[in-house]
């Protein structure tokens, strides 16, 4: 009885817990899968929020950023808002690639960067010695000539406005490529020409070694001995790989050339005397003893005449210089004193009132004479005194 009341109850509280135990567990399943998809459900509407939120803050922050960005603009202040006697200012202040590169940022500074007050500075500091009155003459010559070309080629579509066609000359010829490679300007002519008659053009030509000018070179050909103490007439043109010239000479019917002449060397031709020609001497009456001159010489009549350096010497009849006479005197004595006493080029006597080519085909001929009237010019030779004495 009693083994059957105990299986009675162990088979009841079986089933109960049985029971009991398939609900507890559909109720946490439910509950976990509720859970589940209610984190999700939260997850998803908070992204939603804060992606919402975020953009249209970062929207908001982008348009006051650029809203800001375009008032700084508007309040910032151009170059080209400047007066224009400040910003002429501030160009004088540039130097000549400066100015070629600010030429290349826009037309409006291009057409600032080309006026010739700009470059007439830049021009005299650094060609001014050697643009003697014959390089200026060969230039104006070289300018009418292209203009020339130019009408001459395409003469149906020539205009009245010469300000046209001389800047499309200019851009054609790209008269700036010695400063583009240096300072960006890549933009073509157009940006960057200038008329042909304008100074930058004529700057630009003489760095870029494009025109060959007039000048007189001391101790031509690299210093021979030939040609100490002399200075010839000869066609130059700038090297700016090395900051020398290269220099051609016309004698006796062929051409001599040389390279790597410097600065020093130059100085610019004389446009009053060509170098076949005699020059008009008017200083033989007041020479006297000590005083220094150049003179024309050449080795035959078929050669250019160069310049040489001489001192005014005493007669051979002279007492002394207390109580010399040699300033009155018909006659007065060239002296060469970088050759020996022994040398027929030693010294030559000229005549004050009358005189003409003299010499011969020994000696060589003789011509015009200047007298040298300031230090500079006299200390220049001396720089160039030979270190021997010539034969």
């Amino acid at each position: 009885m009693l083994l059957s009341f105990c299986s009675l109850c162990f088979s009841f509280l079986h089933h109960f817990l049985f029971s009991m135990e398939n609900k507890y567990l559909n109720i946490l399943s439910f509950c976990f899968s509720n859970t589940i998809c209610g984190l999700l459900i939260v997850s998803w509407l908070a992204r939603n929020i804060i992606y919402t939120n975020g953009l249209s803050t970062t929207l908001t922050w982008r348009r006051k950023t650029r809203k800001k960005k375009n008032q700084d603009d508007e309040n910032k202040m151009s170059l080209l808002d400047l007066p224009d006697l400040t910003l002429d200012c501030i160009l004088e202040k540039l130097s000549p690639s400066e100015l070629c590169a600010m030429a290349c940022v826009c037309s409006e500074l291009r057409d600032k960067c080309v006026c010739d007050h700009l470059w007439k500075k830049h021009m005299e500091k650094r060609w001014g010695r050697l643009m003697g009155d014959a390089a200026i003459k060969e230039w104006k010559t070289h300018v009418a000539t292209l203009m020339a070309c130019l009408k001459n080629s395409n003469p149906s579509s020539y205009r009245s406005n010469a300000q046209q066609w001389r800047s499309r000359l200019a851009a054609n010829l790209k008269p700036f490529s010695w400063l583009k490679t240096n300072h960006g300007c890549h933009n073509g002519g157009s940006s960057s020409s200038s008329p042909i008659d304008s100074v930058m053009y004529w700057y630009s030509n003489l760095e870029s070694g494009k025109f060959w000018f007039p000048a007189q070179v001391y101790n031509r050909e690299n210093g021979h001995v030939g040609f100490m103490m002399s200075c010839y007439d000869a066609k130059v043109r700038y090297d700016n790989r090395t900051n020398t010239f290269q220099a051609r000479y016309s004698a006796h019917g062929r051409r001599a050339a040389e390279e790597n002449v410097t600065w020093q060397r130059l100085r610019p031709a004389l446009v009053e005397t060509e170098s076949r020609d005699l020059h008009v001497s008017d200083c033989l009456q007041g020479l006297r003893p000590g005083d220094h001159f150049e003179i024309q010489w050449r080795r035959t009549k078929e050669f250019p005449y160069g310049w040489w350096f001489g001192v005014v010497g005493h007669l051979q009849n002279c007492v002394g210089e207390e109580n010399c006479r040699c300033v009155s005197d018909e006659n007065v004595v060239m002296e060469f004193r970088q050759f020996r006493p022994e040398s027929p080029w030693k010294t030559t006597v000229l005549n004050r009132k009358d005189h003409r080519e003299t010499g011969n085909e020994v000696s060589g001929f003789y011509g015009g004479v200047k007298k040298l009237g300031t230090e500079e010019e006299v200390s220049t030779w001396k720089r160039l005194w030979p270190s021997q004495v010539l034969d």
